[in-house]
């Protein structure tokens, strides 16, 4: 699985995967259907859900190369990503380590299909009524 795809499967349950996520390792930006921001991430022995209110997410400018302006434009692409002053909502974890015995990096080296079932486990534990047809 792919992005694009999960991006197709999110929206089939009324989710939307956001700029900013990536396949490995595993970090997702979701929109859910209340507007809220779902951070999800696998590093270390940790899988890690947070929520966020909808006005965390801002979009950063990215410096060009050289920064000369001759050869570039003075301002790069832009990436959305979480502000670095949101507070999170909500977060719920699996401490991979107590759970199945993970070691040192094994979050992090989880494929996004492996990581998928653990992002939908801890989507339903947030405090949202839409949330119950996710399962």
């Amino acid at each position: 699985m792919n992005l694009p795809a999960l991006a197709d499967l999110l929206a089939s349950r009324g989710l939307r995967l956001l700029p900013g996520s990536y396949a490995v390792p595993v970090e997702l930006l979701v929109q859910l259907p209340d507007a809220t921001i779902a951070r999800f991430t696998a590093r270390g022995t940790t899988l890690r859900l947070r929520s966020y209110a909808p006005d965390a997410l801002t979009t950063i400018t990215i410096p060009t190369e050289c920064g000369c302006g001759d050869h570039h434009p003075q301002t790069g692409p832009t990436r959305v990503t979480l502000s670095r002053y949101a507070v999170p909502l909500e977060e719920h974890t699996i401490d991979g380590e107590l759970e199945f015995g993970w070691h040192h990096h094994a979050a992090g080296h989880l494929r996004l299909p492996d990581a998928l079932p653990h992002f939908f486990t801890l989507l339903n534990h947030l405090h949202t009524r839409e949330l119950v047809a996710v399962a």
